[in-house]
């Protein structure tokens, strides 16, 4: 009988024993969710980028070739990028994979990932560019199935020759680089990358909203670096 009594007790202190532990676990979150994030380590190997190799700094532009905004950036914003910060030799811009929009977004990167792999960064970025380029205006293409492999395919021959055209053809039908756009998927995961564009400089992630934030961004990693 005696051990009937002291359940209770016994039920009263267990209950306060769990509840306290979840106290402590829920003040650790929020710690640790303020602590200072580290930064991001990449492998840049195998990844195409404009700019000089020795540039004291390396931009990370995590974009979908079916992104509005990242065209935007593309067309408009990187020719200051180019100017001010590439050309000037202070920075290199990389260019990762993140196709979130739709079909097009992983054909189009996987197909992107081939150019560079089989023709070089040159054509990549011919490419690149005349892919964004030809991104329909209208939203609603956005969840559209447009960018198929004859599309891509003709898109590289305004860039390169027929010859290298059928090249990258028959290697991204045999799927020859996936893994080369699963690295880029791996970051994106790693480093929870919610939209495109997004950019991260020297392994830290861009959080400003001007032109000038960034660029004030890689003038201080710039004097950092030497």
């Amino acid at each position: 009988m005696a051990k009937k009594k002291n359940e209770p007790k016994q039920s009263r202190a267990f209950f306060y024993w769990v509840a306290g532990l979840i106290v402590v676990g829920i003040i650790l979150i929020v710690i640790l969710s303020n602590l200072p994030k580290k930064e991001a380590v990449f492998d840049y190997k195998d990844q195409p980028y404009l700019g000089k190799k020795d540039a004291p700094v390396n931009i990370v532009e995590f974009g979908d070739y079916k992104c509005p905004v990242c065209k935007n950036f593309t067309v408009n914003v990187f020719p200051g990028i180019d100017k001010d910060l590439i050309q000037t030799g202070k920075a290199k811009l990389y260019f990762m994979n993140d196709p979130i929009i739709y079909t097009d977004s992983d054909r189009s990167a996987e197909f992107g990932e081939t150019v560079y792999h089989e023709l070089g960064n040159d054509a990549f970025w011919k490419f690149h560019d005349k892919l964004y380029n030809k991104q329909p205006e209208d939203p609603k293409y956005e969840r559209m199935d447009l960018y198929k492999t004859e599309f891509l395919t003709e898109t590289l021959k305004e860039a390169v020759s027929d010859k290298e055209a059928g090249k990258v053809e028959a290697a991204f039908n045999k799927r020859k680089y996936k893994e080369a756009l699963d690295k880029d998927k791996s970051y994106v995961e790693d480093l929870k990358v919610t939209g495109t564009p997004t950019f991260f400089v020297n392994g830290k992630q861009f959080k400003g909203d001007t032109y000038q934030d960034l660029v004030d961004m890689v003038n201080k990693a710039a004097k950092e670096s030497k």
